[in-house]
């Protein structure tokens, strides 16, 4: 049986946990798999739950942490190399950044047979400024010539990596999307959202203008809040508006919210008729996306977003900037509006544009399921990555012979 070590930067909510999560499971018993990973960001929510549901208990690792530390970020490596000298993998596959140079340089200096690395985002534009940024594209590229294979999760991303980065060459990225399970956000929807618009006290003809994710700059909630107000200055429609997540830009957004003239409230505060509503993380993203009319994402950089794939599995109309791999997770003008990025007017234009036309959000709301039942399901995420392992192993073997 294949060994395989997968490691990961750390746990916290959101795609990527998922997917290791889905991988180091479902991929049992074919693969024998070890998970690791580092210690989740204090401004982060947890995804215990997750790897509990799935019976994984991963090994952590508590000096990979999210941010720089020679010192720690050593520690960290020494015992990744030891997990691999003990565990003797013929696979380390890794995921994101940190895991991704640790780990990469624990198994390549082990001569582990077959390295890879999945990008599960990229910190190449909208985080730093130009010299760390071509710092970590030097770093990136070093990285990429040890891996066997480089993973992007859409085609966007593969472009992104090989021409416009160049990180390596195209020929050796393999593109496999993410996977999840979406079965849950088509069941006993009415009753989910009947609960969930009861617990926040909203009376029917409210609609609510939903953006699901960690409150970070790169999330730009600014956006999102300024095509708020453009609403409510535009249309007559009762709207409220729901920040669902936490991070280290709570303080800054509500800052905003405050110089824009919104009213908000926290999730603790439940008073009625205030237009943005701040409610931290929510465990249950198929409970929240019943309540939801319309899923929004306002990011300058993005990934595979989770939120817009679940949207559409849940039946939701999406408005969201067009950066990264967005175009690649949905239908552009059959279940999402899509603005350019900068264009904040016309993202403004089009949230409005699903506020005031009933007949274009229900359009929407029908096509999102069909789409992504086949593209983003879990079981053809495993598929997909047992049918590369097999033919990477199958390579290796056929050297020795």
């Amino acid at each position: 049986m294949p060994k395989v070590l997968r490691i990961i930067n750390r746990f916290n909510l959101g795609g990527p946990t998922y997917n290791v999560a889905y991988l180091s499971h479902y991929m049992a018993p074919e693969f024998e798999t070890i998970l690791v990973g580092g210690t989740k960001d204090d401004t982060e929510d947890s995804s215990e739950h997750i790897l509990k549901n799935l019976g994984l208990t991963p090994l952590i690792i508590p000096e990979m942490k999210r941010s720089v530390n020679l010192r720690e970020d050593r520690k960290a490596y020494l015992k990744i190399r030891e997990i691999i000298l003990d565990f003797r993998p013929d696979i380390v596959h890794t995921h994101a950044s940190k895991a991704g140079t640790l780990g990469r340089l624990a198994a390549s200096a082990c001569k582990v047979p077959v390295i890879l690395h999945t990008f599960h985002g990229h910190v190449f534009h909208s985080y730093f400024g130009t010299a760390k940024t071509l710092l970590y594209k030097n770093i990136e590229r070093y990285l990429a010539a040890k891996s066997t294979r480089i993973i992007a999760i859409s085609a966007k991303q593969k472009e992104e990596l090989s021409l416009v980065h160049r990180i390596c060459p195209a020929n050796k990225i393999e593109i496999i999307p993410l996977g999840f399970d979406l079965e849950r956000f088509r069941n006993n929807k009415e009753e989910k959202r009947a609960d969930f618009r009861r617990t926040y006290r909203l009376d029917e003809d409210e609609l609510v203008i939903m953006i699901i994710g960690r409150l970070v700059a790169v999330k730009n909630h600014r956006l999102f809040l300024e095509a708020i107000r453009y609403v409510t200055k535009n249309s007559k429609k009762r709207i409220r508006a729901f920040i669902v997540g936490d991070g280290e830009e709570r303080s800054h957004i509500e800052a905003m919210a405050t110089e824009m003239g919104l009213e908000f409230t926290d999730g603790k505060d439940r008073r009625t008729g205030l237009t943005v509503n701040f409610t931290s993380w929510i465990h249950d993203a198929d409970w929240a996306c019943a309540g939801a009319d319309i899923i929004a994402l306002s990011s300058f950089n993005e990934g595979t977003p989770v939120s817009l794939i679940e949207a559409q599995a849940a039946g939701k109309p999406i408005v969201t900037t067009d950066t990264g791999g967005i175009a690649n997770v949905l239908l552009p003008g059959k279940t999402a509006l899509l603005s350019q990025a900068g264009d904040d007017l016309s993202f403004s234009k089009n949230m409005l544009e699903l506020v005031e036309n009933n007949e274009l959000r229900h359009s929407m709301s029908a096509l999102g399921w069909e789409f992504v039942k086949s593209e983003f399901h879990y079981t053809r995420l495993v598929e997909d990555m047992k049918k590369l392992y097999r033919q990477l192993l199958e390579n290796e073997a056929m050297k020795l012979r």
